[in-house]
């Protein structure tokens, strides 16, 4: 391997983990657009940095990005608060304004210089290592390394010292504030982490590779826990491992670095998506599944019950009059009273269904949580009885 393959993968990783902090926190306020408007609308300030200073990584650059995302979201929110347009709307209406002027500055009067919205959104990670820092005759290596191993230190001070602010102020803003905390404060801080973030990090990796290492890691991770330090862990460990094993993809296809992690991204999120234990979609559909199931068996022992020896009503405990009386299909009636059997909660003699003493106990335990309706109590219930779900 190469020095600056390593250096590449480096830089990924680094830009991975300092996006996974603060993407963390945007994807539980539901505001993950939010970085998306951010990394568009920064391009006047990038434009104004550039004419000042003359370089791209200055920090007046920085620092007038910065403002950019900070009137972005100051515009945002203005217009949101007129209660006449929603957030979507306030976002859709605020950063192409913004990036529109940015691109009319930046073609208009940097048309002739290394300076293009191409190079500032797509960005291009495989020349990132050619930008090097040279300190008393020595080689650094990459200034990107640097500059997003600083921007890493500041991320952790910063959310190492508001952990609990930020936490208290995300899932219930109102205990903040009554607590003499401010929740303004903490959400423009916030806000300006993630410009920061989005402005040292555009000319290595590109805007659009940002809002993806900022929104999809978090993502995955929101499947996956509803611990918040084992979330921002998990967001964390999976940017890095989007990083490299997009590069390798990148190297192997010979296609674009910055694209390849990005659909390194999706494809993790998309395998979590699927399978997470407990939020993934074929987990829910089995859920679903064996929950009606679950239902179907809850609906015939209430019905044998309702229809028990003490009434004399063999009739309406046949297998025959099942599906006519509770208006089942003929094979799905068939099944719930195999799967009813299979627990252990009827037995069957002659076509009659007839409830076990388990199935009494199971039935007036059910009625008692159709009364009660408490999701404790089917847990239980569940546990107790149903050992077969289909």
């Amino acid at each position: 391997m190469m020095q600056v393959q390593i250096e590449i993968q480096i830089i990924a990783v680094l830009v991975a983990l300092t996006c996974a902090i603060p993407g963390t926190f945007l994807v539980l306020r539901q505001m993950t657009m939010i970085s998306d408007a951010i990394s568009h609308s920064i391009l006047p300030g990038i434009f104004f940095g550039f004419l000042i200073s003359g370089s791209l990584n200055s920090p007046i650059m920085i620092l007038l990005a910065a403002f950019m995302g900070f009137v972005t979201v100051f515009s945002v929110e203005l217009l949101q608060k007129t209660q006449l347009v929603k957030q979507d709307a306030a976002i859709g209406l605020v950063f192409p304004a913004l990036f529109s002027i940015g691109v009319i500055l930046i073609s208009k009067f940097a048309g002739n210089i290394h300076l293009d919205t191409d190079a500032i959104l797509l960005g291009e990670i495989a020349f990132a290592p050619f930008n090097r820092l040279h300190l008393a005759g020595l080689d650094l290596g990459p200034v990107a390394i640097w500059v997003q191993a600083g921007i890493l230190v500041i991320n952790l001070g910063f959310f190492f010292l508001l952990f609990k602010e930020l936490k208290l102020s995300t899932f219930d803003a109102g205990l903040a504030a009554s607590l003499g905390l401010s929740p303004v404060f903490i959400h423009y801080a916030l806000m300006g982490i993630i410009s920061v973030n989005v402005v040292t990090s555009f000319e290595s990796v590109g805007a659009i590779l940002v809002v993806a290492l900022i929104v999809v890691p978090a993502s995955t991770a929101y499947l996956l826990t509803d611990d918040l330090r084992k979330m921002i862990i998990i967001s964390a460990v999976a940017g890095a491992l989007s990083a490299v094993t997009g590069y390798w993809a990148a190297f192997w296809l010979d296609v674009s670095i910055a694209g390849s992690i990005a659909t390194s991204c999706g494809i993790i999120f998309l395998t979590t998506y699927l399978l997470a234990p407990q939020r993934g979609i074929i987990t829910v559909l089995k859920n679903r599944k064996r929950q009606k199931s679950e239902f179907a068996m809850m609906t015939l022992i209430i019905h044998l019950q309702n229809h028990s020896d003490e009434n004399d009503e063999t009739e309406e405990r046949r297998i025959s009059h099942l599906w006519k009386h509770l208006a089942w299909p003929k094979h799905h009636a068939e099944k719930v009273v195999k799967v009813t059997e299979k627990n252990e909660l009827i037995r069957i003699e002659n076509g009659i269904i007839d409830l076990t003493e388990k199935g009494r106990k199971f039935a007036t335990l059910a009625f008692g949580l159709i009364s009660s309706g408490k999701k404790e109590d089917y847990r239980e219930l569940r546990k107790e009885f149903l050992v077969f779900g289909e």
